[in-house]
């Protein structure tokens, strides 16, 4: 029997909606998957191949800066000791804001992010951590009190609550800064601050330009010796682990940096080093 023209309407419905689900099953476990990077994966022996290697590095008083006609500093002297003994030069890349270095290495402009970055739980989601490099916390800095009763003065961090903390953009610190606020439940508002340094913010402080700043200990001790007006006393983040990063894409460079570490961590020259920026604060 010849089918009729409806039937044949129905076995072409049913053709195309048979179709439609196996290109639904076929491509939907593509849609889940996590994009491909656009730009060329390099790990350590691309980075060897060529000859250079590209670091982001943090400008201030402690990681980065300029002294007399040359650059210095302790994350700075690292990375050169690092590319020296293993035969590279190095590029050295400055950003100022903590995400856009995050981001940045995930798109594979540079290959390490040559700072310390907190090792903690959201951080290691993204990135590739090196062994720990040193113990660092972040303070508040305000001016010291003038009076007893001086109301401007924090005592504690539940004084926090409905003042204005400023910070770098982009700073580590703004994620301690928000947990606190849900530890004494109530609001510490963040001002974010993009074009200028945590050295910055303290001379604003001092001059009482802002109230209030936060930044890590060791850049807030520098420049306490030239304004002693200033009071870093309180804590906004327990001492913490900080490391260097890479990104996932580079297992062989974080197993190289490791390896380095390990073992100039033991040597004279990185006591010198160490010392030289940090003082007596003992090292891991």
């Amino acid at each position: 029997m010849i089918p009729d023209k409806k039937h044949i309407q129905r076995g072409l419905y049913a053709g195309i909606a048979l179709l439609a689900i196996a290109l639904f099953i076929f491509l939907a476990p593509r849609k889940n998957r996590a994009p491909q990077p656009t730009f060329p994966l390099y790990d350590y022996d691309d980075i060897a191949a060529k000859g250079v290697l590209r670091a982001a590095l943090e400008y201030n008083s402690i990681s980065m800066f300029v002294n007399g006609d040359t650059l210095a500093g302790f994350d700075y002297e690292l990375i050169q000791a690092f590319a020296r003994d293993h035969g590279l030069r190095v590029d050295i890349m400055p950003e100022m804001s903590f995400y856009k270095r995050l981001r940045d290495l995930s798109e594979g402009a540079f290959d390490v992010i040559a700072n310390e970055i907190p090792a903690v739980s959201p951080f290691k989601d993204t990135l590739l951590l090196t062994i720990p490099i040193v113990l660092k916390k972040e303070v508040l800095v305000q001016r010291k009190a003038t009076s007893p009763d001086d109301s401007l003065f924090i005592k504690s961090h539940l004084a926090l609550a409905k003042r204005t903390l400023h910070v770098v953009k982009g700073s580590p610190a703004i994620l301690r800064i928000r947990n606190l606020g849900d530890e004494i439940a109530d609001t510490i508002y963040i001002n974010e601050v993009e074009k200028y340094g945590p050295e910055q913010l303290i001379a604003m402080v001092a001059h009482g330009d802002i109230d209030y700043a936060v930044c890590e200990e060791g850049i807030a001790r520098a420049a306490a010796d030239s304004m002693p007006q200033i009071d870093i006393s309180t804590d906004i983040s327990f001492t913490q682990f900080y490391s260097w990063a890479v990104g996932k894409h580079s297992p062989i460079l974080l197993d190289s940096l490791n390896t380095w570490f390990e073992r100039f961590k033991q040597s004279e020259t990185y006591q010198e080093i160490y010392q030289r920026y940090y003082g007596n604060r003992s090292p891991l």
